[in-house]
């Protein structure tokens, strides 16, 4: 790479980040992170960065209204978005299904746990690296 690309990594879950953050610095991506919605688009609007990975179920703003969020807004509806869920898909009694987070506009969908190999591939391919 040659400059490294910044990756947005947004999850209640801190020892998910510190998983993935790993992985993907060991591949020279710079990363940083939010814990919830609320402040992970605070940080998209400082420095947009070049790939979202965000989790689904949070408190405050949930990933399904972060992702709308980002893809209804021109400055950033370019940023590829890898959404996480940890909710089976068979559970129809919630909103946080395999096929909704499929009929967001996300550009990857994966549920957890999701393997930092899995994502570290599909970062890849997003941003043709």
């Amino acid at each position: 790479m040659a400059q490294a690309k910044n990756i947005l990594i947004i999850d209640d879950d801190p020892d998910f980040i510190e998983v993935v953050k790993k992985n993907l610095e060991k591949e020279g991506f710079k990363v940083e992170s939010a814990l919830d919605g609320i402040q992970g688009m605070e940080k998209i609007k400082k420095n947009p960065p070049d790939a979202v990975i965000l989790d689904v179920m949070m408190p405050g703003r949930d990933g399904y209204e972060v992702c709308a969020d980002l893809k209804a807004d021109p400055k950033y509806a370019s940023i590829p978005v890898i959404l996480l869920t940890a909710v089976a898909s068979h559970v129809p009694s919630t909103r946080y299904t395999h096929y909704n987070g499929m009929s967001m506009e996300a550009d990857d969908y994966f549920p957890k746990p999701a393997s930092a190999e899995q994502i570290l591939k599909s970062i890849k391919r997003l941003l043709d690296l």
